[in-house]
């Protein structure tokens, strides 16, 4: 054991010099969409509706040129605290976006069955009210919903009620790592209601990451079938691959949507205590099962709370985002988005190596006589120019649009 620890030591010493010496991923960039140019330094952090039932609000603390887009942000199941998705947050309330943050869920009071028209109760509610707020002026032509894993089918119910509940359809649903869909009301998770009276102009995009790619990959599918009312040209199916080319790795997982900032925690924005209960009102609360946190959606929370913010960020999820409602809001489908080459791009590592990009791809269509326009053919993850090596092309599909 003693001939060991030498050995050890030199081991350590060699990872150490080789993490100091290995390639860096790319930085945020300083301009356009991911970027770092902000309207606004501050942000506003304040919160509508009660404690048991209520919503986080953050705008830009500026005086806007005119209305903001809204995006309504529909956190994992169990995730409730708007401080696991913080640096997201912070990037689109400071670019000049109004975010609501509904907090659908009570852990281990509230059932996934209850989630949708909770959502959209809260959602009425906030949007009512700062409608009447001069700082915040919501702009309800542009509207996108984004949803982490149990959050995307909820997006997609309540756009889908949107016909009865007098609540605005959004432009866009961006989908982070779909998942937490039911297929009985027996199974735990959300159930779709019937999305086929989803609006056909909205722009549906989902992605993945290429590491526990599978249950997303399946709810993706699904959705995209249940949406029956959205053609096929409105759909785009991406995905986030990891790349270990430099130090620190970059791993596309279920919880690297997270993006934990402090600022944004819970416990910093009061929100008012509920009104004193009628003791002659009879309480019909009854716990069940399904109200506690399954042994996945534990981990999953906690893994929210620890993944740094990185390039995934800033260029596969916020990027995507800001580039898909520019497309929406434009009325543009998810061709004309797919065509452009600065979607897929993930920049270059510090040596000049390309970080593996994303891939882009509409779902197809039986029958379809003629296929929409391709873009210009490219390699992707082509090696620097002059070294004669291969790139990692062949992990990533070529971009269909």
């Amino acid at each position: 054991m003693r001939r060991s620890l030498p050995a050890l030591a030199f081991l350590g010493s060699c990872l150490a010099i080789s993490a100091a010496f290995a390639a860096s991923p790319p930085k945020q960039p300083e301009t356009g969409p991911g970027g770092r140019d902000y309207a606004a330094a501050d942000v506003v952090k304040t919160g509508i509706g009660t404690v048991s039932s209520g919503s986080y609000v953050f705008y830009g603390k500026d005086a806007p040129s005119g209305p903001r887009p809204v995006v309504v942000f529909f956190h994992s199941w169990g995730a409730v605290n708007p401080g696991l998705y913080g640096g997201f947050i912070d990037h689109l309330a400071r670019k000049g976006y109004l975010i609501v943050f509904p907090r659908f869920q009570q852990v281990n009071r509230s059932r996934p069955a209850d989630a949708t028209a909770l959502s959209e109760a809260l959602l009425t509610d906030a949007l009512a009210q700062l409608a009447n707020d001069g700082n915040a002026q919501p702009d309800l032509n542009r509207l996108a919903f984004i949803g982490h894993s149990a959050g995307v089918p909820l997006a997609l119910n309540v756009a889908a009620g949107a016909g009865t509940s007098n609540l605005p359809s959004p432009k866009l649903i961006f989908g982070l790592m779909p998942g937490g869909i039911a297929s009985t009301e027996k199974e735990r998770g959300i159930m779709l209601r019937d999305l086929s009276t989803v609006d056909p102009s909205t722009l549906i995009v989902t992605m993945s990451g290429d590491r526990e790619h599978l249950p997303s990959d399946r709810a993706s599918r699904r959705i995209f079938e249940a949406t029956s009312g959205v053609p096929a040209t409105r759909k785009l199916f991406m995905r986030a691959s990891s790349d270990d080319h430099g130090y620190p790795p970059l791993t596309a997982v279920l919880a690297s949507p997270g993006s934990p900032k402090p600022e944004y925690d819970a416990s910093a924005i009061k929100l008012p205590p509920d009104p004193p209960r009628d003791p002659k009102q009879k309480n019909t609360w009854k716990w069940s099962a399904d109200m506690a946190l399954s042994g996945p959606q534990t981990i999953l929370t906690q893994q929210l709370g620890n993944n740094g913010t990185d390039t995934l960020d800033y260029l596969a999820y916020w990027k995507t985002f800001e580039m898909a409602a520019e497309a929406a809001f434009a009325g543009k489908d998810a061709a004309t988005l797919a065509r452009d080459p600065k979607l897929v791009d993930m920049g270059q590592w510090s040596d000049g190596w390309p970080v593996r990009r994303l891939s882009a791809q509409m779902p197809k269509v039986e029958g379809q006589e003629t296929p929409p326009e391709r873009g210009p053919r490219r390699r992707l993850n082509q090696a620097p120019s002059g070294s004669g090596e291969g790139g990692a092309g062949d992990l990533n599909k070529q971009v269909r649009s």
